[in-house]
């Protein structure tokens, strides 16, 4: 009699269990292949998959005012989220500054996570060219670019971060 129960039992999990994937969790929608492919992209540190476009500090300014101000402040401090722009040479001291211009080692990633992230809520909202120009306007807060220079695809990845040496590979 119980090995008739389990057979009965297997039998009705082995049935669900079949059928799960196609119930899924109810959740959301299916993402279309088009749809995925427009959030497909990765920018490698070296550049690398960088889309088009081109920006300066300049326009990217008023850009930050508009989206960034609100959260990480008037030129990049003083905001309720983290500073973006000093603590340069902080690192090694006891309360160190981790900022764009202090901690991130290549440039190309800080365009990749402000198209990827921001602007909160919204991120995503921003075209290329705008991304290039917050992009350079955190590079210049942070003096490692001129107001007028031109950040692309092709000069981003050239800007000699700071902290470029200071991450080491270790074993694994």
């Amino acid at each position: 009699m119980s090995t008739f129960k389990g057979l009965v039992l297997a039998g009705l999990l082995l049935g669900s269990w079949a059928h799960a994937d196609e119930l899924g969790p109810g959740l959301g929608e299916p993402v279309s292949h088009r749809a995925l492919s427009e959030m497909d992209f990765t920018v490698l540190p070296n550049g690398d998959g960088l889309p088009a476009g081109q920006g300066t500090a300049l326009l990217g300014s008023a850009l930050y005012d508009q989206h960034c101000a609100s959260c990480h402040g008037e030129a990049g401090v003083g905001g309720a989220n983290a500073a973006l722009v000093g603590g340069v040479g902080s690192l090694d001291t006891d309360r160190p500054l981790k900022t764009v211009g202090s901690f991130w080692p290549y440039a190309p990633t800080i365009f990749d996570y402000v198209r990827r992230s921001m602007p909160y809520p919204s991120p995503g909202i921003l075209t290329d060219s705008e991304v290039y120009s917050v992009t350079a306007y955190l590079l210049f807060l942070n003096g490692m670019i001129k107001e007028d220079v031109v950040v692309s695809a092709t000069t981003l990845p050239r800007v000699n971060m700071p902290n470029r040496d200071g991450f080491v590979l270790g074993e694994r």
